[in-house]
């Protein structure tokens, strides 16, 4: 369905939610929304499948509909593996489950800083940091290096800002004139900007990696970034190995 959520003029607008109303157009507005979407969750998905191989659990925290889920083991042919996708939108995991039928994914509805990732080869949360209370992102990825396999792989996609001023005004208009060249109207990213400016807390690529490397990262690449999106691969131990 096409996004049409704030299409219409709001005498209030209320903070941003993943509610049903969202979830009916989801794919359409984070397809429309974020540079760089549709490369980020397929790339992610095959490098978390080679870094998964044949067994073993991958979590993907903050799933919303499974697409991060869904590329994954779309490049992951064995049986053997199980990937868990949480997220707290009770909405979200609802339809993820009517949307995906494969037998080797678990939906739940739950908590992500919560979460317990014991084990896991990978750790997929793309888009999913910036929603977070900021004094919460830095104990969360703490406990994910400490949880997971000391060579497993998180891949940590985000929106940012950057440090520069002109650069970040240089960013921000481009994106305004790519939202509208896909069919965003002048006031439905009005009102959208106003709806996140609450729940969505952007940071810097400088901030995200060195949080990363606190938290027990020591192996970090940011192997995508368009404008104000990037992706980091990230390991306790290892992330650049030759995989099968």
């Amino acid at each position: 369905m096409e996004d049409r959520v704030f299409a219409k003029p709001q005498d209030h607008i209320v903070d941003f939610a993943f509610n049903e109303d969202v979830v009916g157009v989801f794919p359409d507005m984070i397809r429309r929304s974020v540079p760089g979407y549709e490369l980020v969750i397929p790339m992610g998905g095959l490098m978390a499948a080679r870094h998964l191989g044949a067994t073993g659990t991958a979590f993907d925290l903050g799933c919303s509909l499974g697409a991060s889920s869904l590329a994954l083991l779309s490049q992951c042919p064995s049986p053997d593996v199980r990937v868990i996708g949480v997220d707290r939108s009770a909405a979200m995991i609802d339809q993820a489950k009517r949307n995906i039928d494969d037998p080797r994914i678990a939906f739940h509805c739950d908590d992500l800083l919560t979460t317990k990732v014991t084990g896991a080869k990978v750790v997929m949360l793309n888009f999913v940091v910036q929603f977070l209370p900021p004094e919460s992102r830095a104990d969360l990825l703490q406990r994910i290096a400490q949880e997971m396999d000391p060579a497993g792989l998180l891949i940590l996609s985000e929106k940012v800002q950057d440090e520069r001023p002109n650069v970040q005004a240089f960013y921000d208009s481009t994106h305004l004139a790519w939202k509208r060249a896909n069919g965003y109207s002048t006031l439905e990213v009005s009102q959208k900007r106003q709806a996140l400016e609450n729940v969505m807390r952007v940071e810097s690529p400088q901030t995200h990696h060195a949080r990363l490397n606190s938290a027990g990262f020591n192996d970090i690449v940011q192997w995508f970034h368009c404008m104000n999106w990037i992706s980091f691969a990230a390991s306790p131990t290892r992330v650049l190995h030759a995989s099968s």
